[in-house]
């Protein structure tokens, strides 16, 4: 199923969002190694960045993935599924479980950090990345929820004792990008005086959503295309977790 949930690289209207995805895969290649989970594979951009560092690739999603076998890489293995459970993995078998913008769409998050714990060996760690609901613009209603930055570190303290709690930031141009966003945004939720984004249930709201959300992405690009094109990864940067970072980027540890 193909939404604005699943950005594409080769979409130049979604730049602005696949930069920001690219920064946490390369944030956990600095860390990875042996055995790893990643969760939410989506589009298998992320596998071609982080497979050729681990001895084991495992990458799991509920929609069908095209799997492109990196070069110098163990072959990567590839699991159908609903989550949780995670039952397919073995008790204490994986080094490192990465999943980025995925934990917003579990509908039991406790039950989902809970088999993360249980499939990492001792000494083993979760890189996650989810968005920081101080940032978003509006109610995403593809997501069953979003966090502040305590929030999400409350529900991983659930398990985990160790928690390294980074953010996703943006430069000037990042900024410029999310300014003209909100100013797009807010033309539009001026209409809903009733608050009806936040009252209606959010499976009605989200063919709305996602059509308004592609349209206002092509709307930018064709507005200032040197702007959409021209945001690169490094325009994105990792810090200690704040209410003004985009995205909560922790490394849970065990």
């Amino acid at each position: 199923m193909q939404t604005a949930e699943r950005v594409s690289h080769t979409d130049i209207s979604d730049n602005y969002v696949f930069q920001r995805s690219q920064l946490a895969y390369y944030e956990a290649l600095k860390l990875i190694e042996g055995t790893v989970l990643e969760i939410g594979s989506g589009q298998g951009y992320g596998m071609q960045i982080l497979a050729p560092k681990a001895t084991r690739y495992i990458a799991l999603d509920k929609y069908p993935t095209e799997i492109i076998q990196p070069e110098n890489a163990p072959k990567i293995e590839f699991i159908q599924t609903n989550v949780p459970p995670l039952s397919p993995i073995d008790d204490e078998s994986v080094d490192f479980v990465v999943s980025f913008q995925v934990i917003e769409h579990i509908k039991n998050d406790k039950a989902f950090v809970k088999e993360i714990f249980r499939v990492l060996k001792p000494g083993g760690a979760f890189i996650v990345s989810t968005p920081n609901i101080k940032m978003s613009l509006t109610r995403n209603p593809w997501h069953i929820r979003e966090y502040t930055v305590e929030e999400f570190k409350k529900l991983l303290a659930s398990n985990f004792d160790r928690i390294e709690a980074k953010g996703v930031f943006g430069n000037e141009k990042i900024m410029q990008y999310y300014a003209e966003n909100k100013k797009n945004v807010e033309k539009i939720t001026r209409f809903d005086v009733f608050n009806l984004q936040y009252l209606l249930p959010r499976q009605l709201l989200q063919i709305p959503y996602d059509i308004l959300n592609r349209r206002n992405r092509k709307k930018i690009l064709n507005g200032n295309n040197n702007l959409v094109a021209g945001i690169k990864m490094n325009d994105y940067h990792i810090a200690d977790a704040n209410d003004l970072c985009f995205d909560l980027f922790y490394i849970a540890k065990k």
